[in-house]
């Protein structure tokens, strides 16, 4: 059977952290190894996983240290990952269905270096807005980014061999997971390995998240990341299409 390590971001999350584990703990598929990493909370964040942890039939592991934000948390998990594919499921954030690790498990057999789907926008009671604006391809490449992330960081599952050749890169306070997914998919093009579409919602994720509230600052890491990956004068010629379309909608 295929194992997956869910890694959960968490600090002060006690408002939004029991949909998060109550989705896991609801899961068709218990071959999950969950790492919650917490950034020395406050509040009850680090009591509810424990109690958690001493419910659920899987390996939970729950580090909680001050950390130097985000990312650099989720190095940390992405460390101490051993399952076979991982993914980020951050604090309110949830799996959209209780098959959800069920439906990646049957697009296993290929053993494709990314596992990806749709994403879902909810309100702050889980109740379904809207799928996200930007959607998955039919055929996601590294190239494919281009045009946004179309695959949302939570619904992007990664061979655990491939995600840890790399880090989060901390120069990048919103936008890191922009350029590790890229780096993936690039090294998944050189392993020619393949990136499967489930073409299913995989994710839920809660309206009002890191990247939204801080969106004018996130907006300009991206052009930095995109000019990184595919060059300053493809990604400015793409700004600029991109402005031309949203304003003569």
């Amino acid at each position: 059977m295929i194992r997956f390590t869910i890694v959960t971001i968490t600090y002060n999350a006690e408002k939004v952290m029991q949909r998060t584990l109550d989705s896991v703990r609801r899961q068709t598929c218990q071959e999950i190894e969950h790492l919650i990493i917490d950034g020395a909370s406050k509040d009850r964040t680090v009591a509810m996983a424990e109690a958690y942890q001493a419910e659920v039939p899987y390996h939970v592991v729950i580090l909680s240290e001050p950390d130097k934000g985000i990312y650099d948390a989720m190095n940390k998990g992405l460390h101490k990952a051993t399952g076979d594919y991982l993914v980020f499921l951050n604090a309110g954030d949830t799996l959209h269905a209780e098959d959800t690790l069920a439906t990646i498990a049957n697009s296993y057999q290929s053993s494709p270096a990314v596992i990806y789907g749709d994403t879902a926008i909810v309100d702050t009671n889980g109740n379904f807005l809207h799928l996200r604006r930007l959607r998955p391809p039919k055929q996601l490449t590294w190239k494919s980014f281009r045009q946004g992330m179309l695959v949302c960081h939570q619904a992007f599952y990664v061979r655990r061999d491939i995600a840890q050749q790399y880090d989060y890169d901390l120069q990048y306070r919103h936008s890191a997971d922009v350029d590790w997914c890229i780096k993936v998919m690039k090294k998944a093009a050189e392993l020619q390995l393949p990136l499967v579409n489930t073409h299913k919602i995989l994710a839920d994720f809660m309206e009002g998240g890191n990247t939204t509230q801080n969106h004018r600052a996130s907006l300009k890491e991206r052009y930095r990341v995109m000019c990184h990956h595919y060059g300053s004068v493809q990604t400015f010629f793409l700004h600029g299409w991109f402005l031309v379309r949203t304003l003569f909608k």
